[in-house]
C-alpha cells in the first residue's frame, strides 16, 4: 500500500539534477541520478529533493516537498510488490528531470533494495544490480537474502 504524503510539488527541483558525487547520490547508467538516505540521520547539505519515496513500515512525518509512502517493514520486502513496481517506475521516470530521493530508517536495506530495482529499470542486469548499488552507493546496501532475491526477480 502506498499513499501520497505531503504538500505541493517543489518547483525548485524540476530540471535541476543532484550533484554527482554528493552524499548518497547514485548515478545510473542512463545518466539519471537518485539519492538514497537514512531518515534517522540529518538531511545532507545541499538542495532538497523535489520528490521522495519513503520506505517505512509506518506513515512518515510530513516533509516540505512532494513525497510518497510505500509501506515496507524494516528488514523485509514491500507490502505490495505491484504497488512497489509502480512507485519505482514512476520515480525512475521522474529522475530524468527531478531530484528524486529514496529513504528508509538507516538508508541501506530498503533503500538499497529500491535503488537496485531502479538500476534494473535503467538497464543493469538484475543479477548484477545489487553489486552495482553496493559499488556505487553503499557497500552494505541490500541487507537480507530475501531483499537480494527480490532484486534478482524484479525484472521477471
Amino acid at each position: 500500500m502506498s499513499e501520497s504524503d505531503s504538500g505541493p510539488p517543489s518547483e525548485s527541483g524540476a530540471g535541476v539534477p543532484w550533484e554527482a558525487g554528493a552524499p548518497g547520490v547514485l548515478l545510473l547508467p542512463s545518466g539519471r541520478m537518485v539519492r538514497g538516505r537514512g531518515l534517522r540521520r540529518p538531511l545532507p547539505p545541499g538542495p532538497s529533493p523535489s520528490y521522495a519515496v519513503h520506505l517505512l513500515g509506518r506513515r512518515p512525518p510530513g516533509v516540505p516537498w512532494e513525497s510518497r509512502w510505500l509501506r515496507w517493514p524494516d528488514f523485509w520486502l514491500p507490502s505490495s510488490r505491484d504497488e512497489a513496481r509502480k512507485v519505482f517506475a514512476d520515480a525512475w521516470e521522474r529522475a530524468a528531470g527531478e531530484r528524486v530521493e529514496f529513504a528508509c530508517g538507516g538508508g541501506r536495506g530498503r533503500t538499497g533494495t529500491a535503488l537496485a530495482c531502479l538500476a534494473v529499470l535503467d538497464g543493469v542486469p538484475a543479477e548484477r544490480a545489487v553489486e552495482f548499488v553496493r559499488r556505487n552507493y553503499d557497500a552494505q546496501a541490500v541487507e537480507t537474502p530475501w531483499q537480494r532475491r527480490y532484486v534478482r526477480h524484479f525484472a521477471g
